[in-house]
């Protein structure tokens, strides 16, 4: 299995996206791309690029994190997590059935950051940690960036039905794709 990557300049930093000819395998922060791009590469750029834009709220790519098995159960439970929304890292345990500080450790191993929204996941008193980028202030960055585009999408949702929202049957969902 060869890996190929491409780079990525995003708000959080330059990004590198690594692949096989198949599936996204990790993304980093600041690595040097390897490689000619294949289109799974290419289109991970595209929907990066549309997310960091506030253009996309859901990712569609293949994935094949690199894990235990229970890593790839909490990456995929915070797979669930909604654009705009979070979970603690209690909440995440209650759904998958272990405890808070397991969570912890498989964000703190997350190898696709971002599309698997790791950053979705807080503390019970604050943000929590973050190892992608620079950290928390990275995290802080993502958050603002997904309550931004939330913000502006019911704000334009208020401008077109002036009424209350509820009307409508709620919320309008969040997710959406290119």
């Amino acid at each position: 299995m060869s890996l190929c990557s491409i780079a990525i300049d995003s708000p959080v930093g330059r990004l590198t996206v690594f692949a096989t000819d198949d599936a996204i395998v990790s993304i980093a922060w600041a690595a040097d791309p390897q490689g000619e791009p294949t289109g799974v590469l290419v289109e991970a750029r595209r929907q990066l690029e549309a997310y960091f834009e506030r253009r996309l709220t859901e990712f569609d790519l293949p994935l094949i994190p690199a894990g235990s098995p229970f890593q790839r159960r909490v990456w995929a439970a915070m797979q669930q997590i909604p654009h705009g929304q979070t979970r603690s890292y209690g909440e995440l345990a209650m759904e998958v059935g272990s405890a808070p500080r397991a969570i912890g450790g498989a964000c703190g191993h997350n190898p696709i950051p971002i599309v698997i929204p790791c950053h979705r996941v807080l503390g019970r008193n604050g943000l929590g940690g973050y190892s992608g980028g620079a950290g928390l202030a990275t995290k802080r960055r993502l958050l603002e960036l997904e309550r931004s585009a939330a913000w502006n999408w019911n704000a334009a949702l208020r401008a077109v039905y002036p009424g209350n929202l509820a009307s409508l049957g709620g919320n309008p969902p969040l997710r959406s794709r290119i």
